[in-house]
């Protein structure tokens, strides 16, 4: 889908961080934006932004932890705009903590939101868009998905679950005029779970690098125009490392240690334990 002018974009996880920054990209490209999140206030803002750059725009707050989040969510865009021509699917939790520390409410929430929520709202745009001849879906995953990290099992297992699930579609709708593309983001600088680290004293490693809200944006974007299956948006320094990591599996391990990774998400998963047990 190369011409985004005057297409519907409907993005979940636009609150703040990437979906904010997406939404504003897609304003950029002349397309009309229906901004889904659980933040109210953010949402409002994000509207009126989109607003004053001449775009049509409706925030519809949602949380996606509840099972018929989904249709109302479609409904209620199809109803304003008529069509969906792209979703994005930008909604994500986490919860860095040992694994055994991470209560089963904590495990479900992660996989009804990353995981879940993703291909209830793939299933339900997928009809008219087979009906209509085009459309694109873009999966929002993390740079974490394709190496694994400790004290991030359940977010590293279902962002894992939006790579494969990408490739699954692609196969099975090869034959239509419909695009999947998913972005794996790195560490992501000015909003988000790596800000929020930050912001909390911990910082990684350089050598594992890190990109912007903006360049995520651009890399989704650019995924639904040249129709690419899979696209990364990391510091320059990781991506050599994640192609050695995709021959060679069984170095995964070494690397995340020796590359603090492992110590990081361990320091911060102690720190959360701690302020949520105080």
């Amino acid at each position: 889908m190369k011409e985004l002018t005057a297409r519907t974009a409907l993005v979940t996880g636009a609150s703040g961080g990437i979906g904010r920054a997406i939404c504003l990209a897609f304003a950029d490209a002349g397309a009309a934006v229906v901004a889904s999140g659980r933040q109210t206030g953010p949402l409002r803002q994000l509207v009126s932004d989109l607003h004053a750059k001449g775009v049509r725009a409706l925030a519809i707050p949602t949380d996606l932890a509840q099972r018929t989040a989904a249709n109302g969510l479609i409904e209620r865009t199809e109803r304003t705009f008529g069509v969906i021509d792209i979703l994005v699917n930008n909604a994500g939790v986490e919860q860095p903590a040992a694994f055994i520390d991470t209560t089963p409410g904590e495990i479900r929430g992660m996989v009804e939101v990353n995981l879940t929520a993703a291909m209830l709202l793939t299933r339900a745009v997928l009809p008219g868009m087979l009906d209509r001849g085009r459309g694109h879906i873009v999966f929002v995953s993390s740079g974490l998905a394709k190496m694994g990290s400790a004290y991030q099992a359940p977010y590293c297992a279902t962002k894992a679950g939006l790579i494969a699930l990408t490739h699954a579609l692609r196969a099975e709708y090869r034959h239509t005029r419909i695009g999947f593309s998913v972005v794996c983001p790195g560490l992501v600088t000015g909003a988000g779970m790596y800000q929020r680290m930050l912001d909390d004293g911990f910082s990684a490693n350089p050598v594992l690098g890190t990109t912007t809200t903006t360049r995520v944006a651009r890399k989704v974007l650019a995924a639904i125009r040249h129709d690419r299956a899979e696209i990364h948006s990391t510091g320059t320094p990781v991506r050599p490392l994640a192609a050695v990591l995709q021959l060679q599996p069984r170095l995964t391990e070494i690397v995340t240690t020796r590359t603090g990774m492992t110590d990081l998400f361990r320091r911060v998963a102690a720190s959360r334990a701690g302020t949520k047990n105080a």
